[in-house]
């Protein structure tokens, strides 16, 4: 049983559909979560007998070179990104307490025309090679599947170094060259410099005629690389919104009683370096202390922008977007909910960037 992330599903040299083709009796199922899809939940429970087993390289599964499973199992396979397989994992609790089975490839994968995270991934239907023909004894018998996997690397490979033109051959060239770095590889690349920041407004109900302008109360901030932390709880230069104690999770004398400007910029400036990466949920926040005159660095990365992109719909708050990613956040260390909201950022963060 294959079980397809949406994202895969037009890839057009993705390799579950291959093997689909391929095994004669196999089900290949799409989605993120199959609670409402009855014959993924019989499969696994085992409905039919067959005891499911998950192929997956998980901390407690067995090497199938040294451990079979007894008599006939249902072979359950997530297809799709390694980021994208984790999510289906976290998506689907019955999934997840599955046994699992792995497998060590004797090579590389022949997957040229995609780049595998590391030298221990490979295809899907080259994983379904290798443990069907680990789980019957039988490696020879399934080296059909990679018959027609291998004649699309071939039919690609052929393709871009003899069919297309010179003038296909230099636009390809050219969208290469000028090709974005991807999200992740930005966050490992400045690893040591990211910082996840995050502020809190006193500020008044824009339909209150006269109201003050908004100001920072609360800055939190994380380096994502050391878990060195920052925090101030600031005293309000302006009359304080009667509401902002309640939103904020602050009580009021606490607000009140807060450092002072100057002294929270001393203390920022000096936690602060010129080459920091700031990441942050939106502009409002680093834009609002930079109208007070703090000066923070120029590179910058919203947070709310990319999760939206990887999600493919609205991210909700900043709590509600960690929850449709399926992360663990951790206790919050900071007040209120600016230290919820800086939890929920950090772990937001940190998945970006081990994806």
């Amino acid at each position: 049983m294959l079980l397809q992330h949406p994202r895969e599903r037009h890839v057009p040299i993705g390799t579950a559909r291959l093997a689909h083709l391929c095994l004669p009796g196999s089900e290949l199922h799409v989605g993120v979560d199959f609670d409402d899809d009855a014959a993924v939940r019989a499969a696994l429970a085992g409905g039919d007998g067959r005891p499911a087993y998950l192929l997956f390289p998980g901390a407690e599964a067995v090497d199938l070179a040294t451990t079979r499973p007894a008599g006939p199992i249902t072979l359950v396979v997530v297809d799709g990104t390694w980021w994208q397989a984790r999510k289906l994992l976290r998506r689907n609790a019955a999934l997840r307490a599955l046994p699992q089975v792995r497998f060590t490839p004797p090579r590389p994968s022949n997957y040229r025309i995609r780049r595998e995270p590391a030298d221990h991934c490979v295809a899907t239907v080259e994983a379904l090679a290798l443990a069907l023909g680990a789980l019957e004894e039988a490696p020879a018998r399934f080296a059909g599947l990679l018959r027609p996997f291998e004649a699309m690397i071939d039919t690609q490979i052929h393709y871009a170094r003899t069919v297309r033109g010179a003038r296909h051959r230099h636009a390809l060239h050219r969208a290469r060259r000028a090709r974005r770095p991807t999200i992740a590889s930005q966050l490992r690349e400045r690893a040591e410099n990211v910082v996840c920041l995050h502020g809190e407004a006193n500020a008044w109900p824009s339909r209150i005629p006269g109201s003050p302008p908004p100001e920072i109360v609360h800055w939190v901030a994380r380096r994502a690389q050391t878990g060195e932390t920052f925090e101030a709880i600031i005293a309000p230069r302006r009359p304080l919104a009667p509401a902002i104690p309640g939103h904020l999770g602050i009580a009021p004398e606490r607000l009140v009683g807060g450092e002072s400007w100057a002294s929270f910029r001393t203390r920022w400036e000096a936690f602060a370096r010129a080459d920091d990466f700031i990441c942050s949920w939106g502009r409002y926040s680093p834009d609002l202390v930079e109208a007070e005159g703090i000066q923070l660095s120029a590179a910058r990365f919203d947070v709310r922008s990319a999760a939206g992109s990887r999600l493919g719909t609205r991210t909700g708050t900043i709590e509600e977007c960690s929850a449709r990613m399926g992360l663990a956040v951790g206790a919050p260390w900071a007040a209120g909910r600016g230290g919820v909201r800086l939890a929920a950022l950090s772990a937001i963060v940190d998945e970006m960037m081990a994806s």
